[in-house]
């Protein structure tokens, strides 16, 4: 079944014919030329919850690769949003979040793969505080290495700096310079942190309906830092939770689609995300240097990767 809905967008899939109101789990997902690793991904879900009903919703930002239609293809129940252009990240999922039923969202890039049990322990952490909101799991790449960007501190102007300029890397014991990547912590314990990776993040829907949804002001990245901010503000935990396990690529989810744009939008979230939260607690001074440095920060990025080109 077919319907439109936002800009042209149009919609496919089983929930359209009907579905499931008390569904467990939603997986949104964000597509972007990713059909080298959405089959994967999706493959990988059935495996990751055992009891629960779940659904899954894939947002493509008009993707030209025929991940579409191989997708449709393999797996039928796949209620898919087709927008007629990109979108962004952020509206994307947005999109996909508003259509979605299930009890607990759980946001999962396209190049990401969950380990067996992995949702399911995530879930069972989660019901056993009900003010737990969101929470994420251990993230490793292909090689098995921990992917530090899976568990956040607040993104204040020091920790930013501090991971800019390799200080954490330096210092990775010192709280004066781990407070982004947080990783004076240990990788196998249970924290709650300022934030988490929208590689995979879980969200009840009770934050969703207390808080609304990701700002659509960032095109993508910063997007799941600011929301776990927010809810923090209203009350709300957010956990990291290492006894759950993905396995993400990075980069494969539609940013290396569009390189330029993405270090454009990399940056400008930076900007975005200081200037909404934290541009209050400082002077005009510092507001100016900071935004400075981001722009310099950018320019030597677009410059770097045209002399990699």
């Amino acid at each position: 079944m077919k319907r439109y809905g936002w800009f042209g967008a149009c919609e496919y899939g089983k929930y359209l014919a009907g579905y499931n109101e008390n569904m467990d789990v939603s997986f949104c997902i964000v597509n972007l030329n990713s059909k080298k690793h959405l089959n994967d991904c999706i493959a990988s879900i059935s495996g990751s919850l055992n009891k629960f009903s779940y659904e899954i919703i894939i947002s493509d930002n008009n993707s030209i690769d025929g991940s579409v239609e191989y997708i449709q293809k393999k797996y039928p129940n796949v209620h898919f949003i087709i927008n007629p252009r990109n979108e962004g990240y952020t509206k994307a999922i947005n999109q996909a979040l508003r259509v979605s039923l299930g009890n607990y969202k759980v946001i999962l890039n396209p190049d990401s793969v969950l380990m067996p049990d992995s949702i399911i322990k995530l879930l069972t952490f989660m019901s056993s505080d009900e003010n737990i909101g969101i929470a994420g799991p251990k993230v490793i790449d292909i090689t098995g290495y921990f992917q530090k960007s899976c568990r956040r501190g607040i993104a204040r102007p020091a920790a930013v700096f501090s991971y800019f300029f390799g200080l954490s890397k330096l210092y990775p014991s010192n709280e004066k310079f781990t407070g982004y990547h947080l990783n004076h912590l240990d990788l196998n314990e249970i924290n709650e942190v300022g934030g988490v990776s929208g590689s995979c993040m879980v969200i009840r829907k009770d934050v969703i309906d207390h808080i609304g949804y990701f700002d659509e002001q960032y095109f993508a990245y910063q997007e799941d830092s600011d929301y776990c901010l927010t809810a923090k503000r209203n009350g709300w935990k957010v956990y990291y939770y290492p006894g759950a396990i993905v396995r993400h690529i990075g980069g494969q989810g539609g940013s290396n689609s569009v390189p330029t744009r993405a270090i454009f939008e990399w940056h400008r979230s930076y900007v975005r995300y200081y200037y909404k939260n934290f541009a209050k607690d400082y002077s005009s001074i510092f507001n100016i240097i900071y935004l400075t440095i981001m722009i310099c920060k950018l320019i030597i990025a677009q410059i770097t990767y045209m002399i990699k080109q």
